[in-house]
């Protein structure tokens, strides 16, 4: 028994505005019939003594930690800018 018909895959076709042939709908209500079999087979797993999860990897901070540290000052950071005006980089104007 198909669980999806061909007239379900011409529908969602048309929905997604995809053409599909006669036999590309056939040849995907198979498919899709499959992916649900394949599906409900997970349905069959003991699930009861495992723990809900949502990501597969443990997800830890791989970020560096936020200590200070020491950074040039304003005269060297502005020494290799090639216009600056009252302490910063002056650029050229892009609104009129």
């Amino acid at each position: 028994m198909s669980r999806i018909s061909k007239e379900q895959v011409k529908h969602v076709a048309n929905l997604a505005r995809l053409h599909v042939t006669e036999d590309e709908a056939d040849m995907f209500a198979k498919q899709l019939d499959d992916i649900i079999s394949f599906a409900e087979q997970l349905n069959e797993l003991d699930t009861d003594n495992v723990a809900p999860t949502t990501h597969v990897l443990d997800l830890k901070n791989v970020m560096r930690k936020d200590e200070p540290k020491h950074w040039i000052t304003q005269e060297e950071a502005l020494k290799n800018a090639p216009e600056t005006q009252d302490g910063q980089i002056r650029v050229p104007s892009i609104l009129e």
